[in-house]
């Protein structure tokens, strides 16, 4: 929809197109309240469209449905040893109660379709209270011709979360994929000719695009569709630039469209679910480790930039987790705007992470969170010499495994790989001297560590970080590899080496909201008629990241925990009353 928001007057505005702002507005709406979403951009979904689009919530449905065990006080007992205590229990008890209402109400209300995700276990596996899997729900995929032209509108998914950069498969796919799993060919075999033979729906819409949704796409998708089902709004190219406020209550926001200041009067409030500040160096300077740099994170370019973050500061907005984010390693592709998170290939057997020095700093299959804060880590022990870190493997890796954009080998060989990454996204070389002279890490380190690392392998035992001893580290092993799916030697030339960054997929810290999502003033009460979802407020989850789906999930439930608030206060109730085809 153009961006012309003289019109557009509501009792609720959303900030932001992402999972929890287009789920706030279908709460909002199926309360009767008159529901307005802006969008900065062209495009809507945000980080979101372009995420794994997972969910993490405890205790949910699904898993409930297929015999699985989990608790109320099971995962209040792993979020609390998670979060080291650090957040206001409050707010972690608001989440597990809310959360499987919040998502079982998309199910009936909705054309958002989830499936659990059996074996992705919780990230912190030997905390009490972890579960082995069954927390974290995976997108179904989603029609998108269902859009019509709106689809022109959807952020596209990221090329990471595509087989081959264009097929759609889910996480579960995926996971039965590179794990290599029992009828994981025959799998991949009807994803491929289900989308090579839907030629004519592709030539039509003049795309490489799979007509199917999957992950993040998927919820956007299907949210975006259920939005249209009740004639909601969504203003693109809207860019927020300030908050109205009277009588100490916020009221409707200034915005910039078309180059000219516009107001939207929203008469019982503003939640803001605009993203994180990751896309804004100054802010990054400011609050985040160093060295920090806009083009090492994964989120949408421009997007993300904390423009209500500063306005409501302005306002005496409390804040928390300010030097956090949600950290990814990340790689970066010549001729590509944003940088690719390396969320599981470091977990694949037969490659190691080392710094300047050539040594292993961490587990490589850990969760990508610690895996960001591990880079960061050694950077400072190191006299800031190791950034960035090289992930380093041989042939055998090579022709069995992908890294980022680069395809096993056996389908995508050296030859065909574009000439212009050679030697930005990868390095090659015959042998472990010349490669270590080529990316400027002590060949000496480097050997050592591989001819270490190689023992480990043989002997199915990590002796120096554990790699491949719980059972997140084994989720993206490789199960034909003995008798530890993580390790692998790394023996045969030639050998490669990437280079990786402490990326993020969006900035942890944000507004203080409380366990209703309202944002926290510094002198201990709320500001009336302000909310704060996503990344937008301080992580729920603190300094720790649970499990999959642990940054959508919130955002989604807070948006749910908003809307059910405002409601309350309002007098009105949410009720399942649309009809979903």
């Amino acid at each position: 929809m153009s961006a012309d928001a003289t019109n557009h007057n509501c009792d609720l505005l959303i900030i932001g197109s992402g999972a929890g702002a287009l789920a706030s507005a279908i709460f909002a709406a199926d309360t009767g309240l008159s529901v307005l979403v802006i969008e900065k951009s062209d495009r809507y979904g945000g980080t979101s469209a372009m995420s794994g689009g997972g969910i993490w919530i405890p205790n949910n449905d699904y898993f409930k449905a297929k015999g699985g065990k989990d608790s109320h006080e099971q995962a209040l007992a792993y979020l609390k040893a998670a979060t080291h205590n650090r957040v206001d229990e409050k707010k972690l008890l608001a989440y597990l109660d809310y959360a499987p209402q919040m998502i079982r109400y998309l199910e009936q209300n909705s054309r958002v379709r989830y499936a659990v995700a059996e074996k992705y276990p919780d990230y912190y596996p030997d905390l009490p209270g972890a579960l082995a899997g069954g927390r974290t729900l995976d997108p179904e995929l989603y029609d998108t011709s269902e859009l019509g032209d709106e689809l022109d509108n959807l952020r596209p998914a990221s090329a990471t979360t595509l087989f081959m950069g264009k097929i759609a498969w889910t996480a579960r796919h995926a996971h039965q994929v590179l794990a290599k799993t029992f009828g994981w060919r025959l799998m991949l075999l009807w994803l491929v000719l289900r989308y090579q033979l839907d030629f004519r729906w592709r030539k039509k819409r003049g795309t490489k695009r799979d007509r199917r949704a999957a992950l993040g796409n998927s919820l956007i998708a299907a949210l975006r569709k259920s939005m249209m089902d009740r004639n909601i709004p969504l203003l693109l190219n809207t860019d927020f630039s300030d908050f109205l406020v009277q009588d100490k209550r916020v009221v409707g926001v200034r915005v910039e469209c078309d180059g000219e200041q516009q107001t939207i009067q929203a008469k019982h409030g503003v939640i803001v679910a605009a993203g994180g500040f990751e896309q804004n160096q100054a802010l990054r300077e400011k609050y985040l480790p160093k060295p920090t740099k806009v083009e090492w994170s994964a989120t949408p370019p421009g997007q993300n930039t904390g423009a209500a973050l500063v306005a409501a500061q302005k306002l005496g907005a409390a804040t928390d987790l300010l030097d956090w984010a949600w950290w990814s390693p990340t790689l970066k592709v010549v001729g590509e705007q944003a940088a690719r998170a390396l969320f599981v290939e470091r977990a694949f057997p037969g490659a190691i992470m080392v710094n300047h020095a050539g040594q292993r700093f961490t587990n490589e299959s850990e969760p990508y969170l610690e895996c960001g804060e591990a880079i960061y880590r050694d950077n400072a022990n190191n006299d800031g010499q190791s950034i960035p870190a090289w992930v380093v493997f041989d042939s055998r890796f090579r022709f069995r495994y992908a890294m980022g954009p680069m395809m096993p080998a056996q389908i995508m060989p050296d030859s065909r790989l574009p000439k212009s990454w050679h030697k930005t996204l990868f390095f090659k070389a015959q042998t472990l001297p010349d490669l270590a002279a080529q990316i400027n890490v002590d060949s000496s380190g480097l050997q050592t560590s591989i001819k270490r690392f190689n023992s480990f392998a043989d002997s199915g035992t990590d002796a120096d970080y554990q790699r491949g001893a719980n059972v997140f580290d084994r989720y993206y092993g490789d199960s034909n590899v003995k008798p530890n799916p993580c390790l692998a030697t790394i023996a045969k030339a030639p050998f490669y080496a990437v280079p990786i960054y402490p990326g993020d997929i969006g900035t942890k810290g944000g507004l203080l909201t409380n366990e209703h999502a309202q944002v926290m003033s510094d002198n201990g009460g709320v500001i009336e008629g302000l909310y704060a979802i996503g990344n937008s407020s301080a992580s729920v989850m603190g300094t720790s990241y649970p499990g999959a789906g642990a940054t959508l999930g919130p955002a989604m439930t807070f948006g749910y925990i908003a809307v059910q608030h405002l409601a309350k206060q309002l007098g009105n109730a949410v009720e399942s009353s649309h009809d979903i085809h």
